[in-house]
């Protein structure tokens, strides 16, 4: 078997390997905070961070929900310098967030610290958290989101390309159905 082969086919087998009843409950999470006029708010560290700007661009144009990913430089660098790097996500959430709105991370980690300040305090600030991670299914946002998708996986593309298949997958599901 060539290298594409094999990375295709392991690729393939952690598109499937989804748990379409999460998908379907975070789609439905995703419609009721539409149906609220409340918002969403995606972050990510690295190659996350590009899919969380992604997958933003397509709710929000596709759906017409409120969704930001706060990936502007400014706001990046502002932010970890006044706030350390561990906790600019947690601060963006606290000035941005509501009551009622939803945030979603994507780590392939999971063990993230700016990930894990972040959730700890959503969680405590009663905001629904959907988390996409991989690599050890017992890392802490896997153990600690409101619904979590994991990719048993270490290779950080595999991770990537799955979370972005992911919730792609979930916007065109949600587009059909004419929200």
């Amino acid at each position: 078997m060539t290298y594409f082969s094999k990375y295709f086919k392991n690729l393939n087998k952690s598109i499937e390997n989804v748990n379409i009843k999460h998908l379907e409950k975070l789609g439905n999470k995703i419609l009721d905070i539409k149906k609220k006029n409340k918002k969403i708010l995606i972050f990510g560290n690295g190659g996350s961070i590009a899919i969380a700007s992604h997958v933003a661009i397509d709710f929000a144009k596709n759906l017409k929900i409120s969704i930001s990913s706060y990936t502007d430089p400014s706001l990046l660098t502002c932010f970890s310098n006044d706030y350390k790097f561990e906790n600019y996500i947690k601060e963006i959430i606290k000035l941005y967030s509501n009551q009622g709105d939803m945030v979603i991370l994507i780590s392939s980690s999971g063990t993230s610290k700016n990930m894990i300040n972040a959730i700890k305090y959503a969680k405590s600030s009663k905001i629904f958290v959907a988390t996409f991670t991989g690599f050890n299914k017992k890392n802490y946002l896997n153990k600690h989101g409101d619904i979590s998708f994991w990719i048993n996986s270490k290779n950080y593309n595999i991770i990537e390309n799955t979370h972005q298949v992911w919730l792609l997958t979930l916007c065109d599901y949600l587009a059909k159905k004419k929200i």
